[in-house]
């Protein structure tokens, strides 16, 4: 039997619907296939269905492969039986995470999500033997009252397991097909043919440290137009991932599903095999690589005067990292920088202080946020967090790829050519207010316009560049900002105060790019790979991979905050500089400075008076000694717990400590 037994798809679909639900557990594609006979091509279509069902609903009566079953548990579940639970936001949690415990000979698995509405279960230690106490498994529940484990992730102690947990726990693909990984293995550098020869431009990468995929290269040279004074010619290369990638293959399908690569502290997931990504699409030094660029003329105030797309075969003059070239812009250069600084490195700097100016003159918002990089040891554990150094040399590829991205953004428009924009909208008037609100008891003045622009939101950040309030009112900003996603319809970039963006930069690692390169192609006739996309599909792929987008970032920052809190489990009641980021009903949430950490006080640890919390004003006020703790406050604080399973921490106020110790020594001279 094949699909073609089915008069249509809906029938094809309501077999398998009534198929899994008369099973007694969930059943895995395969077995689905074998149950109706589907073989061949129609396996295809099948997948296409299982997908979609997970989406409405079935996600817990579709397995991922066979796994073990665990009997009827011994202990309910604080008076609830699983049937009862297995409804309750089963959409976030069709795979579950649990933390394996024993006690009294018992054994017992809890959930490793605060917001798992799973309360545990009990059961005799012989059910599972493989198991090691304080194990984390992935775990499925099912009706009636039964548990399916799935895999065994390893211990909660071990931070390699926290990126597994973060996969499992959002059901991110990280499995890549035998066709796909087929394609990729198969790739080719393309023949010049018709390609531009960029071979003998001197186009060079600059990226991380530890980066593996350079995707993009770049180069500039002064414009000897004299219609263009003090001007300035550059090429943005790309590598060509769409004459790999062929709409609809294997490895289009995979890259869809994924959206986009995610990055764990200690392990990628890439969109496309290693084959592509660190190999045939990645822009190594002295190597041939298949590419698409845009040559750009830009006058000395950063205005682009003129574009051009094409589509060509480079070679990468040199693999430089910002760390490099930073030291080259002021006057520290190695070997390979001395011999490129005048002939390349010195154009891009000009390039890039040409854009920065058009970047002021038209105020975008440029939030202070650091990042943190996580460094392990060699046995594979935390060794310390440190801040990551924002150089010029990362915004001078920032801005060479934002020009980029707006030229591609720009042609598509003028060919009437659909794709998908990178649109973030103005921010919601509630957001606004609400910010408004906490700048005035912050006594921090927000500018008297009746919508605040870009440039406005810069004005409130500039007045806080000195003092101790300038992290919060970033994160603040930040909040009150609409989230950027994916769209055919273009509505403009808020934050970059662009009226037209797209993503054109980075293909290996978001599908959005492959769609803007697919499509560049069709409309400018440059060969094979394009796609002429319809309205309707690119809304759907625009809302499928901004969904991804957030769920990968998500999956990121729930990975570092577990790895914080347990790199801060090894320094229990050491004492940390912190700030007030928020005050609520129950107490008190403090972000260290050293490590960017957040954690809690509760009210109940406030000593020395009775406080009342001030809504309001975001404080909580002494009845008798009027002694305030207001949000954006610094604060030293003792860490008193944490805990990576819960990924909570827990302080104490250093100054009601010290207060509590000079009141008990006066009570014992008293006696």
């Amino acid at each position: 039997m094949s699909s073609s037994t089915f008069d249509s798809t809906e029938n094809f679909k309501k077999a398998v619907i009534d198929l899994i639900d008369n099973s007694q557990r969930p059943l895995t594609k395969n077995e689905i296939a074998k149950n109706l006979m589907i073989k061949g091509a129609a396996r295809v279509e099948l997948k296409q269905i299982l997908k979609n069902l997970k989406h409405e609903g079935y996600g817990h009566k579709i397995a991922r492969r066979k796994t073990e079953i665990l009997s009827r548990p011994t202990s309910p579940f604080k008076g609830q039986r699983i049937k009862d639970i297995t409804s309750v936001k089963q959409k976030q949690f069709t795979s579950h995470i649990g933390l394996f415990l024993t006690k009294h000979g018992r054994g017992r698995l809890v959930p490793c999500h605060r917001k798992d509405t799973f309360a545990g279960v009990a059961f005799d230690l012989e059910m599972l033997p493989n198991l090691k106490p304080e194990d984390v498994v992935v775990y499925h529940i099912e009706p009636p009252n039964q548990i399916r484990i799935q895999k065994i992730l390893g211990s909660i102690h071990d931070p390699q397991t926290y990126s597994l947990m973060a996969i499992y726990g959002h059901d991110l693909p990280h499995v890549f097909s035998k066709e796909a990984l087929n394609l990729a293995n198969h790739g080719r550098i393309p023949a010049l043919g018709n390609r531009t020869d960029l071979r003998e431009v001197a186009l060079v990468t600059i990226d991380g440290e530890d980066a593996k995929d350079f995707d993009d290269a770049v180069w500039a040279a002064p414009d000897h137009d004299p219609r263009n004074p003090n001007g300035w010619r550059a090429i943005v290369a790309i590598a060509d991932v769409a004459h790999y990638v062929r709409p609809g293959d294997a490895l289009d399908q995979t890259a869809y599903e994924r959206g986009n690569s995610v990055y764990f502290a200690d392990r990628v997931i890439p969109m496309l095999p290693e084959a592509l990504s660190n190999e045939m699409c990645s822009l190594k030094p002295k190597e041939e690589r298949a590419c698409l660029a845009v040559e750009m003329v830009i006058s000395h105030d950063g205005k682009v005067r003129s574009h051009r797309f094409k589509r060509g075969l480079m070679r990468s003059k040199a693999r430089l990292t910002y760390t490099q070239v930073q030291k080259a812009i002021h006057g520290i250069y190695d070997e390979t920088t001395q011999s490129l600084w005048s002939e390349v490195l010195q154009p891009l700097y000009g390039v890039y202080k040409s854009l920065l100016k058009a970047r002021q003159r038209r105020g975008t918002l440029d939030l202070n946020l650091p990042e943190r990089k996580i460094i392990f040891n060699a046995k594979g554990l935390i060794a310390e967090i440190i801040p990551q150094e924002r150089f010029e040399s990362h915004q001078l590829i920032e801005e060479l790829m934002i020009a980029a991205n707006v030229c591609a953004a720009k042609t598509l428009l003028a060919k009437q050519t659909h794709t998908l924009f990178r649109i973030h909208e103005t921010p919601e008037n509630t957001r606004v207010e609400n910010l408004k609100t906490v700048l005035c008891s912050l006594k921090i003045p927000a500018p008297r316009v009746k919508s605040l622009r870009p440039n406005h939101f810069q004005t409130i950040l500039s007045q806080v560049e000195n003092s101790p309030y300038r992290q919060l009112v970033n994160d603040l900003v930040l909040r009150c900002q609409a989230q950027a996603c994916y769209s055919p319809h273009n509505v403009g970039h808020f934050g970059l105060s662009l009226a037209h963006y797209c993503h054109f930069t980075s293909p290996i690692r978001r599908y959005a790019d492959l769609v803007v390169h697919r499509s560049l192609i069709a409309a400018l006739n440059l060969g094979e790979g394009e796609e002429n996309y319809p309205l309707s599909l690119l809304e759907e792929i625009g809302e499928h991979i901004s969904a991804t987008e957030r769920t990968a970032a998500l999956a990121e920052r729930e990975v570092n905050d577990r790895l914080i809190t347990a790199f801060l489990e090894t320094h229990l009641s050491q004492v940390f500089k912190a700030t007030i980021v928020g005050v609520t009903s129950v107490g008190i949430f403090v972000g260290l400075q050293d490590n960017g950490a957040q954690g809690f006080i509760p009210k109940s640890k406030l000593q020395g008076d009775y406080y009342i919390y001030d809504a309001e004003r975001h404080r909580y006020l002494g009845s008798r000694t009027k002694k305030a703790y207001q949000l954006g406050q610094p604060v030293v604080v003792r860490l008193e717990d944490a805990n990576p399973v819960t990924c909570s921490t827990t302080f104490s106020l250093m100054e009601d400590i010290q207060a509590k110790k000079t009141k008990s020594k006066n009570r014992k001279k008293a006696l």
